[in-house]
Order: C-alpha cells, then sequence, then structure tokens
C-alpha cells in the first residue's frame, strides 16, 4: 500500500471534540477502503496567513495513512463536501517521519539543533560606507535637496 500524509484545516467555530469527530468520520472512510491511520498530530488552533472562507484561525491536524488510492481520493471528496472542512492536503510519500513532525518540536533559541552555533560577525572588519553616509555636493541652482 501506498504511504501518504495528510493535513486538513477544520473551522475555527468548531470546538475540539467536533475536530476529533471530524477525523474519526475521514478515519472509518480510510478503514473501509483497506488502509490504516498511522500517527495524528493535533496541532491546535493556529492564525491563517490570509482569511480562508471568512475564517482567519483553523484548527490543523496532521494524519499518517497507509492506504490504496481509492480510499484516499474518497476521503478528500468526503473532505470536498464539508462545510467544516477548509482546506486539505495530501502528500504522498517514501517513508513516514518517526518521533513528532517539525510544528510539534520545541524549538530554543540556546538549542540550534542542525544549523550549528551562532557565529559572530566581528570577522568582518568595518563595513563600507552607505550611499547615505557620503557627503553631498550642493546643488547648482542653490536649493535644497
Amino acid at each position: 500500500m501506498t504511504l501518504y500524509e495528510h493535513i486538513f484545516l477544520a473551522r475555527q467555530d468548531l470546538s475540539q471534540q467536533q475536530v476529533d469527530a471530524l477525523l474519526e468520520q475521514y478515519k472509518g472512510v480510510i478503514e473501509n477502503g483497506g488502509g490504516k491511520i498511522g500517527r495524528v498530530e493535533n496541532w491546535g488552533l493556529k492564525s491563517l496567513a490570509y482569511r480562508i472562507k471568512k475564517n482567519r484561525k483553523a484548527y490543523f491536524t496532521l494524519v499518517d495513512i497507509e492506504a490504496p488510492a481509492d480510499a484516499v481520493k474518497e476521503m478528500e471528496r468526503q473532505m470536498g463536501l464539508s462545510e467544516d472542512v477548509l482546506r486539505f492536503m495530501t502528500v504522498r510519500v517514501e517513508a513516514h517521519e518517526e518521533g513528532p513532525s517539525a510544528m510539534m518540536q520545541r524549538r530554543d533559541d540556546r538549542d540550534r539543533g542542525d544549523r550549528g552555533p551562532r557565529r559572530d560577525f566581528d570577522d568582518r572588519g568595518p563595513r563600507r560606507p552607505r550611499e547615505d553616509d557620503r557627503p553631498r555636493r550642493p546643488r547648482e541652482d542653490g536649493g535644497s535637496e
């Protein structure tokens, strides 16, 4: 079977229990189609970059799916018909990630992960003068700039 990562955005005026009920409904569609659900991450209520159907926030949910394509298409069809689902996206993956997703990992300024330590920029030397720092010539007509 094929592996997928699926994310959907639910309306902001739903409760968390209603979002969980939506998830259970779509789990049933996948399981009836011969697939199974792996990791489920509720990212919670987050602000959107722009309004979607008059909503400024949405509940984000990530689901790992192992299912045939027909089951995923049926789930997406039902999500498209639902007024509670604002957007969804399904991506085929080679393997599911182990552990929490990037959204669930806590970032700390002291723990920079793979990026390494912060470097100091003192080794660059003095900066070159900017255009604003250069002396200006007086205008020929005698007026100010």
